[in-house]
């Protein structure tokens, strides 16, 4: 049955109590509430309530063998989570170098799961995902509501993630008790998943902390395999699934520019003289060369990757919001946040271009 989804606004720096707690006690009683976080708004819900964390895959629609990760405020509420006499050798080292470090950020820790977390937050798993966001509303929520937040991003499963409460609303309006507003999230992809459980560890998904950074705590790492996957739940968030895809098929160039380019806009032609309606989905230094009737919309430049991680999938979204009938996209170079980016692309690309 539809709920009636309350939006509350936010101040992002310093959220008012009162806000805050009425979003509490929703959680407490076990309802769902959107918030915003660095990287994009998570949908919470109490993350040892197992019936709260089924509404969550139901509002979602996402596949049961799918896992959440729990979001806490603090380093203490996080380690009571951990099974920390399964860890293999090094585990609890590595993980409080990487919390000093990177908590509150966009870092997520897999660990072995301590009982008190619920079967239906792991899919099944003896691992547990954990972070602590970097951002004043959702630490303030954390605290507030008392208990971990199972937070996926706040979306139906498989779409683009969203970066403002307007993104939440589309997809989430009357499965959901509240959305916190706190204007456009800043990092825009979601974060990085780190299995500590692995020797050495494993980079499951690439995220808002670099594979280069994470080296500089732990030394050698290595990047999810398909051999890693096997044939139970996925290892991790965006792993297993499709996910971050607008309604209109998108097409990623295999090439970067200056041929890919070409690639596009040869596509781009054949398309609209079968009278498709095009949107192009590019960076600044290559929009002044997209013909004016097709609809475009840049992420910022191919110098400044933040800024493309942070406008990616609110850009998706504008194409999708002017009814095009196929989204054309370029690469970026895989390095740094470029392999989060390509990796965001990929899971969103119907086809190569």
């Amino acid at each position: 049955m539809p709920v009636a989804t309350v939006v509350l606004q936010v101040d992002p720096l310093r959220p008012d109590r009162a806000p805050v707690a009425r979003a509490a006690r929703v959680i407490r009683r076990g309802g769902l509430v959107a918030f915003p976080t660095e990287t994009v708004y998570g949908l919470g819900a109490d993350g040892l309530n197992p019936e709260a964390v089924k509404r969550l895959f139901a509002a979602k629609g996402r596949p049961q063998d799918n896992p959440f990760i729990l979001h806490v405020a603090s380093v203490e509420q996080a380690w009571v989570l951990v099974d920390w006499e399964r860890g293999r050798g090094g585990a609890r080292e590595a993980a409080g170098q990487l919390a000093a470090r990177f908590w509150p950020g966009p870092l997520t820790l897999v660990l072995p799961a301590a009982p008190v977390v619920p079967r239906e937050v792991t899919a099944g798993l003896d691992t547990v995902a954990i972070r602590m966001p970097d951002h004043a509303v959702a630490l303030a929520l954390i605290e507030e509501a008392g208990c971990p937040l199972a937070g996926p991003s706040a979306n139906v499963s498989g779409r683009p993630s969203p970066t403002a409460a307007e993104h939440v609303l589309e997809d989430l309006e009357g499965r959901i008790e509240m959305i916190l507003d706190a204007g456009p999230t800043g990092v825009g992809v979601e974060s990085t998943v780190l299995d500590l459980t692995r020797r050495p560890p494993v980079v499951l998904r690439p995220g808002g902390v670099t594979a280069e950074t994470l080296a500089e705590v732990v030394g050698e790492l290595r990047e999810l395999s398909p051999g890693d996957m096997g044939e139970g739940p996925a290892p991790s968030p965006g792993t297993k699934y499709r996910h971050y895809a607008p309604r209109a098929p998108l097409l990623l160039a295999t090439r970067l520019p200056p041929a890919g380019l070409e690639r596009l806009l040869a596509e781009g032609r054949r398309l609209e003289e079968a009278g498709r309606r095009v949107g192009v989905l590019v960076a600044d230094e290559e929009a002044p060369l997209i013909p004016a009737a097709w609809l475009v919309r840049t992420v910022g430049s191919r110098n400044h990757p933040r800024e493309v991680a942070a406008r990616l999938f609110a850009a998706m979204r504008d194409l999708e919001r002017l009814g095009v009938d196929v989204i054309l996209a370029l690469p970026y170079a895989e390095e740094g946040l470029g392999r989060a980016i390509m990796n965001r692309l990929r899971k969103a690309s119907s086809g190569p271009l």
